[in-house]
């Protein structure tokens, strides 16, 4: 199990590669949820993330014959850009298994980073296997994605990095996926500061520590679907658990709802892009999932920022949906002049702004003389929703709501 002298010493090799990236003090968040937030911007390093850390960290401390060898891993993404830049810096060849979805803003990154990069299976775990199927008939090293005490001892000089800057830190919360980044965190906490908490967040469709805690040993699930495609394992690896087991305080569940609203709020309020990885620290102290007292300084590890363009605007639609901001909904016209107008009519006096309307006259599920329309609104929060579709339906419209 590493300890705090690797993770100092991982802070001396990977200074020359990797940001100390700002903790930004936030007036909005610390009103929202009373305590004192500090946001830990690892959206600011290198290739986007807080990978190119451990893998550099990792490479560094390679024998030659294995750098020689070059090195092989798999990832969803961002340890697979921290990888491909740590290596080539390094001068050593390095070979990269993505998943057949991993988005393409990072797959394209991951090259242009100077690896090679093979798309292969649905999930971590089958691109892994074919990793590993590399190694073996290549002879190449497997740099393991999180499972590595070097890679978690560099992940852990962003737990230095917090101590650093504001010594006064009640309690770190980190994201989960395999466990790499809060090993090495709560290691670097944990072993200079053992009062301050580390706390562990993983996505509700993700969620293999919790059942893995209860049931004292690791338990993997069948599949995973979360938006936070950076944590999207099925289980997290042997030497985590255990670094998990031993040094963090605790670990909550968010939904994808909750992530999509977190992310939202933190581009309208912080002015900030994050993956969705990267928000579930900030969606758990938002939802009050973590307990907390009134002005506890809190810093939420915002892991990465590397989300694709198309999964954004999925996301940024949920979060709106969420919080009310953004209605679609369907329901049944008469079909005859002035019939859309009617209801637009009301829809205007409720306050609400249509983005747009879908008109179908052919749906199978309506009568002949009845025309079905999906129509898309800005509305201004939960509480003029129920009073744009009270109004609806109180003018005798079957409302339903879609998102």
């Amino acid at each position: 199990m590493i300890d705090l002298a690797d993770v100092r010493a991982a802070r001396d090799r990977v200074a020359a590669t990797s940001r100390h990236t700002p903790l930004d003090y936030t007036h909005t968040f610390s009103a929202m949820t009373g305590a004192e937030v500090h946001l830990k911007l690892e959206t600011f390093q290198r290739t986007g993330a807080f990978k190119i850390r451990g893998a550099t960290n990792r490479i560094a401390t390679l024998p030659e014959a294995d750098r020689a060898a070059g090195v092989v891993t798999a990832s969803a993404g961002n340890h697979a850009q921290g990888v491909a830049l740590a290596a080539t810096r390094a001068g050593v060849d390095a070979h990269i298994v993505m998943p057949e979805d991993a988005p393409i803003s990072k797959v394209k990154a991951t090259r242009a980073y100077g690896a090679e990069v093979e798309l292969f299976g649905v999930d971590y775990s089958e691109a892994a296997d074919r990793a590993h199927r590399i190694e073996r008939e290549e002879g190449r090293y497997y740099l393991h994605a999180f499972d590595d005490p070097m890679v978690m001892a560099g992940q852990g000089t962003i737990g230095l990095e917090i101590l650093d800057d504001l010594p006064s830190v009640d309690t770190v919360i980190v994201p989960i996926g395999g466990g790499g980044l809060i090993s090495g965190i709560a290691t670097a906490i944990k072993g200079e500061h053992p009062d301050t908490r580390v706390i562990g967040v993983q996505a509700a469709g993700a969620s293999s520590v919790v059942p893995s805690l209860e049931a004292g040993e690791r338990v993997e699930l069948d599949a995973v679907e979360t938006i936070a495609d950076g944590i999207a394992t099925r289980t997290v690896g042997e030497s985590t658990f255990e670094v998990i087991r031993e040094r963090v305080d605790e670990v909550v569940t968010v939904s994808d709802d909750e992530i999509a609203v977190a992310l939202a709020l933190l581009l309208e309020r912080a002015k900030t892009l994050v993956e969705g990885a990267g928000a579930v620290p900030l969606a758990a102290l938002l939802e009050g999932t973590v307990d907390y007292d009134e002005g506890e300084t809190i810093v939420p590890v915002l892991s990465g920022g590397n989300i694709d363009l198309n999964t954004l605007t999925t996301v940024i639609v949920r979060g709106l949906a969420a919080t009310g901001r953004y209605l679609r909904i369907r329901t049944v016209l008469h079909d005859r002049p002035g019939a859309l107008e009617e209801f637009v009519a009301i829809v205007a006096d409720a306050g609400a702004n249509i983005y747009a309307i879908q008109h179908d006259r052919t749906s199978r599920d309506v009568a002949m003389k009845d025309a079905e329309i999906e129509v898309d609104l800005e509305t201004r929060g939960q509480d003029h929703v129920e009073e744009l579709v009270g109004a609806l339906e109180d003018a005798g419209y079957v409302i339903d709501v879609l998102v």
